[in-house]
């Protein structure tokens, strides 16, 4: 268990770095303020920044398929939490600032998700059918269909948005993962929870890139952290056989709601100093000076 919650941590640190060598690399591309141009991603990923930062991804994958072999969903998801914390630290060299209301609610959604990383108990063993993998196709597709038409919803909740939308696809990227019974090629081929991985993993790096664009780093990884780690948990608990120890139930709940409040605190605050603190867009990039 012990290995387990160490590659867990080692996957937060991963994912942390990698959020702010993405950022970087959004920041100095091109892109639209009306919604998400999947032509984004393959702009992007020409600077090596990105390129680092999928490397980095990489290594956080596996390490947290690992640990998610012998621990329940909320316990690694929960612990993913500390990438929050990495990127928020790493962003002070990218030169953005944070106000003593944004460490306070990064504080709060550490301190909640970690109640949730406290109630774990062991991995569930329940059995998964055809249907639960199908329905995480269904899953997928509608988390794209969702993320595609971000540019409908209003400018200041488009970032949040987004960041929501990618941590919900990296939620069925972890469920996807935790589902995998073989690594066998041949079923490998035939799980449709290898796709969904693929895929999921595929839109949350665009919709992640986007967000990166139109919001502060801290708000778009703080909406992303909660829907990669509440909804995944939630699914582990619900149909995966996933239990919290015995009387630490009532923790398990209060860390949910203080994660989710903490978390919509920070988007409001990243947003309402987003003109000062966000990494430069194209227009601030490429308009002439005054």
């Amino acid at each position: 268990m012990w290995l387990g919650l160490l590659c867990a941590l080692a996957a937060a640190l991963a994912y942390g770095l990698a959020s702010v060598m993405q950022s970087m690399a959004a920041a100095a591309t091109p892109g639209g303020d009306e919604g998400v141009d999947p032509r984004l991603l393959f702009r992007v990923v020409s600077q090596w920044r990105f390129m680092a930062g999928i490397a980095l991804d990489l290594c956080g994958f596996g390490v947290q398929l690992a640990a998610l072999q012998v621990l329940p969903l909320f316990v690694v998801q929960a612990a993913l939490a500390a990438s929050l914390a990495v990127t928020a630290v790493a962003a002070r060299f990218l030169g953005i600032r944070l106000g003593r209301r944004e460490w306070a609610a990064v504080g709060a959604v550490c301190v909640g998700l970690g109640l949730l990383g406290l109630s774990a108990e062991s991995e569930g063993a329940a059995s998964i059918g055809s249907g639960f993998r199908w329905g995480l196709v269904i899953a997928t597709v509608a988390l794209v269909a969702i993320g595609l038409s971000a540019g409908l919803a209003p400018k200041r909740l488009r970032a949040p948005m987004l960041g929501l939308v990618a941590g919900l696809s990296f939620g069925v990227v972890a469920i996807s993962g935790r589902i995998i019974d073989s690594f066998k090629p041949i079923d490998l081929l035939t799980d449709p929870a290898v796709y969904t991985a693929v895929v999921a993993g595929a839109g949350a790096m665009l919709f992640f890139a986007s967000a990166l664009q139109r919001g502060s780093i801290t708000t778009a990884t703080a909406m992303l952290v909660v829907g990669e780690t509440v909804f995944p948990a939630a699914v582990g608990i619900l149909a995966l056989g996933d239990r919290t120890r015995h009387g630490f139930v009532v923790p398990a709940a209060a860390g949910f709601a203080l994660a989710i409040a903490a978390a919509l605190a920070l988007a409001r605050y990243g947003e309402l100093s987003s003109t000062e603190e966000s990494p430069p867009s194209r227009e601030s990039s490429t308009s002439p000076a005054p």
